[in-house]
């Protein structure tokens, strides 16, 4: 069983920071790859930002520049560094692992609750 829990949700004023982690943990063979996905009412889920391989890195335009992920090395936790937050980031983020080929939670669809971020002044 594999479990992700993601922390670090609150909160921020527009420009402030905000740093979340996800936590992986279970039974699984490998992970080569973390990823932040990001929903806000009404909208469809999308990515923000992953790290696959040996530290391979990949953003959406929008947080290009403020957002930073980072991993431990055995792959266990991912980090998202938020900065310069603005009113359009505010959402339910979530992570993702992939194990093998697979993404995890893409293909089983079962996302959890995920942390909110709320920007608001």
């Amino acid at each position: 069983q594999v479990q992700l829990m993601e922390s670090g949700g609150g909160l921020v004023q527009p420009g402030g920071s905000l740093r979340l982690s996800c936590t992986l943990s279970g039974r699984f063979v490998s992970a080569n790859g973390m990823a932040w996905y990001r929903q806000s009412p009404g909208k469809e889920r999308e990515l923000v930002a992953a790290i696959v391989g040996g530290g391979t890195t990949d953003y959406a335009d929008s947080v290009k520049g403020r957002f930073a992920i980072s991993r431990d090395k055995a792959m266990r936790t991912t980090y998202l560094q938020m900065n310069s937050l603005k009113f359009e980031d505010t959402a339910a983020y979530f992570c993702d692992v992939r194990l093998g080929s697979i993404w995890y939670r893409t293909s089983n669809g079962n996302w959890g609750q995920g942390t909110q971020v709320i920007v608001s002044s």
